[in-house]
């Protein structure tokens, strides 16, 4: 659990905003930071008040805390957390995942980003498991 603490520790700097996102099956970390507030504020206002927000210090006061910490908070920051895990994940295998792809429809074609918008281009051509990586990388 404290690893799920820290990885949101970046998104929690502003945490004291109060709006809404949409669901996805990754998230962005300015999702992050919108889900967070909105199910977290009212936690870091009560356990971390005037707190610096550098350094994972919110992160490491709500750990702290955790006990008390609502329910709501803490299944947010596990499945933020989780959702940031995959959408990292995706980003760094994606070349893996979609090597085979790449080859056939994106051949001669020089740089990660075009590379990347060839993919994007010709996804009805490309394999499931490489679109879903993309997608789950957040580049679409």
């Amino acid at each position: 659990m404290q690893k799920n603490w820290r990885l949101v520790g970046a998104a929690a700097i502003a945490v004291i905003a109060g709006t809404c996102a949409a669901k996805a099956d990754t998230i962005s970390y300015a999702d992050a930071i919108t889900v967070l507030a909105k199910d977290c504020g009212a936690d870091i206002k009560k356990f971390c008040k005037g707190m610096n927000l550098g350094n994972n210090r919110i992160a490491d006061c709500l750990a702290q805390n955790s006990a008390k910490v609502s329910p709501t908070c803490t299944s947010t920051l596990a499945s933020v957390a989780a959702s940031i895990q995959k959408r990292e994940q995706a980003q760094s295998s994606y070349k893996k995942v979609c090597a085979g792809d790449m080859a056939r429809r994106c051949n001669g074609v020089v740089g990660d980003g075009y590379i990347l918008a060839c993919l994007i281009k010709t996804q009805k051509r490309v394999g499931a498991q490489c679109n879903q990586v993309i997608s789950d990388a957040g580049w679409r």
